[in-house]
């Protein structure tokens, strides 16, 4: 019997396919939407993840002032020093490096191009605390980074700038009055969470930059890199009592730094980026409303035209639950049908877009089956009243309507 009706269903909607393909125009629209929304959303929170993680694996970034953001880390709080670095790695437990780093703007001139880059100073820990790799070349020496050398290493920006299609390797880059040796090129990052090209700058020594770019011994921050399983807030904890210790802060004075968790950073931007999908998934879901209603308002109009149909099957001897379960079914399908269209469309339109968008495509079978069986169970809600409209008609009052 089931399979019966659903025949008798499938031949009334290809009798009108026009029709029944604009009753399900409105699930289809709201199940590619809520699918395509939810998939960018779930790329752009990988994205957010992936860029924050680019910045160091399990990383604190200390830096001086009580606020990072706009207005940066001022308020003229006094600087780190070289020697503050050695005592985070040698007094705090679960520490697995710790890098000095001090940056400046700067032009630099090479192969008779220049460049406005960010010219950063530290030493080889950098590479480990901000997860970097080298696409060639080499790192410095020891000897190079006590005696502050004229050496440096570039970003893929910077050499793709000043040397275009070569390698950059042994060239001579000019620093504002000095001009160092390139020994290596950083592997590119791309674009950080904050929206600023990782790879726009130059690394030198600490000290070469502290001796002919800055002119002093300031470090503008301190990157904390914990071992794996380390309590972060324990950590946390020591190292803000170290800090305080060192700088020779009061007991009632305010901090004059503070501590960024990248970790910390990364749920927050995932927690906000998940917040929007979904929204975005809900108020996409509304249009599955109004193909409900669309399916319903055709289900009715269906019901007006065949009543005489249904009449004359009621009064052959067809049940009324076999004459709802008719048009029940029909409903279903169209939805059901909808649904599927708005999968495929979604599908379509979450790569495209994912690669306009330049996140990460995710295909999630978890949200494309509830959008189906979503759009089915609108079948079943919107196509129940007309359905048992049908049902209880009057076969004799049925059969004289015209």
């Amino acid at each position: 019997m089931l399979l019966s009706t659903l025949f008798l269903a499938l031949r009334s909607i290809r009798r009108n396919l026009l029709r029944s393909f604009l009753t399900i125009l409105g699930i289809v629209i709201g199940v590619s939407a809520v699918i395509t929304m939810v998939t960018l959303g779930n790329g752009a929170t990988l994205a957010v993840q992936m860029q924050i993680s680019s910045l160091g694996t399990n990383l604190l970034m200390v830096r001086p002032g009580q606020r990072q953001g706009p207005g940066g880390p001022g308020g003229g709080a006094p600087s780190f020093k070289e020697a503050d670095a050695d005592a985070i790695l040698s007094q705090i437990g679960g520490v697995a490096a710790v890098a000095p780093e001090a940056r400046a703007g700067a032009t630099v001139i090479g192969n008779g191009r220049n460049w406005s880059t960010s010219v950063t100073g530290s030493n080889d820990t950098w590479f480990v605390t901000g997860n970097w790799k080298l696409a060639s070349g080499r790192e410095f020496t020891d000897e190079e980074t006590q005696s502050g050398a004229a050496v440096c290493i570039v970003g893929e920006t910077v050499r793709r700038e000043i040397y275009g299609g070569t390698r950059g390797l042994g060239e001579q880059l000019r620093i504002k009055q000095f001009s160092c040796e390139v020994i290596g090129v950083l592997a590119s990052k791309g674009q950080g969470a904050m929206g600023n090209d990782q790879d726009d700058t130059v690394l030198v020594p600490l000290r070469t930059l502290q001796r002919r770019v800055t002119g002093n011994l300031r470090v503008n921050s301190l990157l904390v890199s914990m071992q794996d399983g380390s309590d972060s807030t324990r950590l946390k904890a020591a190292l803000r009592d170290l800090l305080r210790e060192r700088r020779k802060l009061a007991a009632g004075d305010d901090d004059n730094f503070n501590i960024l968790d990248t970790q910390q950073l990364a749920d927050t931007l995932s927690g906000t980026t998940k917040v929007m999908t979904t929204l975005l998934g809900a108020v996409a879901a509304v249009s599955l409303l109004v193909g409900g209603i669309g399916i319903m308002n055709i289900m009715l109009v269906s019901v007006t035209e065949r009543t005489r149909e249904i009449g004359l099957r009621l009064a052959i001897g067809a049940l009324e639950r076999e004459v709802l379960m008719q048009f029940l079914i029909e409903a279903v399908t169209l939805a059901a049908l909808g649904g599927l269209i708005g999968i495929g469309i979604a599908t379509v339109a979450s790569f495209a877009l994912a690669k306009v968008m330049g996140v990460p495509y995710l295909f999630d079978p978890t949200i494309n089956m509830l959008s189906f069986v979503f759009s089915a169970c609108i079948g079943v809600v919107f196509g129940y009243f007309p359905a048992r409209r049908a049902a209880r008609m009057d076969p004799i009052e049925a059969l004289r309507h015209e």
